[in-house]
């Protein structure tokens, strides 16, 4: 194949499961269904993990404080994460998948991507691979999913929200750009406030706006990333699925309207914190070690990171971590700074003798519970 020459057409399924730990509880207690249900514990640092859809039509969703969802929807029914009994169901999930192909890139205990452009059991379409993996997760867990495919990842992935909750939508080749062409730049990867709020600028607020842009402007104001907006805005990806790969390293970060100084990076900082928690309650790997990102206002990257002695064992551990990394950043007072993020990385496997399977919150307001694989 010519170095030039575009890698051969795939057929990717991504699934997703319908509000996955929430179901699981109504599944499991049958008082709980058709009313609003909320993972979470409640205290003065506890998160939501997950709401149903009853929930959601109050405005909660995960991440949210709990105390805030507990006032937007007071009759809502709080239930403690039973992490042990989510992870069976997500194996048994992984079951389904690979009776269909050995090619499934979990991307968290409740999503996947199943590159099925051969198939183990012999059906004729990628949306008949589909449409049986979403039957046999309902008849075997009792649980609905949803599914988008297309023929690459981030198009697969588009369409698995788009009939949610218990759909399935096909993005067919032919058919990528013109579907993307009216969605708003928001709805592409890695499009977050400040980059939407750069595009606004220029004058791009849909995905047809955004592909009128030549890639050297793109490139100019997002360095690499603009060489990505620029293949996303013509639906193109290339990113193989890839069943081996594990989780390296989990981050948020934000990119701040104004330049800030270190001192006003505290709330930002914890913000990414409590992101980077609630990701992680979605892998059954253990992190080891916290990093501290900072871009200075003329696009220098910062870093600082620790490895205590223990995994990372709760919540209100890393947001200490995290900020007492801002200790470590010895530039002059005077340095401003446009981004900040934290992430963990240094992952272990939940067997291996140094890794600790963290509580979900340490708060004198909530119960602290172990959760093991």
């Amino acid at each position: 194949m010519h170095a030039d020459a575009a890698p051969p057409a795939r057929k990717i399924v991504h699934v997703d499961m319908d509000a996955f730990y929430a179901s699981v509880e109504q599944r499991d207690r049958p008082e709980l269904r058709g009313r609003p249900v909320v993972v979470a514990w409640l205290g003065r640092r506890s998160v939501v993990c997950a709401a149903s859809y009853e929930a959601r039509r109050f405005g909660i969703h995960s991440a949210m404080p709990a105390l805030r969802a507990e006032r937007l929807c007071p009759q809502a029914v709080f239930v403690k994460p039973d992490f042990a009994r989510y992870r069976a169901v997500s194996r048994r999930v992984r079951e389904i998948f690979l009776r269909h192909t050995p090619l499934v890139e979990p991307l968290s205990l409740d999503e996947a991507y199943l590159d099925v452009t051969v198939n183990r059991t012999g059906l004729a379409t990628a949306t008949e691979v589909a449409r049986t993996v979403r039957a046999q997760i309902r008849a075997e867990t009792g649980l609905t999913a949803s599914a988008g495919v297309a023929a690459n990842k981030f198009l697969a992935k588009i369409a698995s929200d788009w009939r949610k909750p218990d759909g399935l939508f096909v993005i067919r080749p032919q058919d990528a750009e013109a579907f993307l062409a009216p969605l708003p730049v928001v709805r592409l990867p890695g499009v977050g406030r400040a980059t939407e709020a750069v595009l606004r600028g220029l004058g791009i607020g849909t995905v047809a706006e955004l592909r009128g842009v030549e890639r050297a402007v793109l490139e100019r104001h997002f360095g690499r990333f603009g060489t990505r907006l620029h293949d996303l805005a013509r639906g193109i990806d290339h990113r193989p699925v890839d069943p081996e790969q594990p989780v390296r390293s989990i981050s948020a970060e934000e990119t701040f309207e104004r330049d800030l100084p270190l001192a006003g990076l505290v709330p930002a900082v914890q913000q990414a914190a409590q992101r980077v928690w609630q990701s992680l309650r979605k892998t059954e790997r253990v992190p080891r070690t916290v990093v501290l990102k900072l871009k200075t206002s003329d696009f220098r990257i910062i870093t600082r990171s620790h490895t205590p002695a223990e995994a990372i064992a709760s919540y209100e551990q890393l947001r200490r971590i995290a900020v007492a990394l801002l200790d470590r950043v010895d530039l002059t007072p005077a340095t401003r700074y446009r981004l900040a993020g934290v992430g963990l990385s240094n992952f272990r496997d939940p067997d291996a003798d140094d890794a600790v399977q963290p509580v979900l919150f340490d708060d004198p307001d909530s119960d602290q519970v172990a959760v093991r694989a």
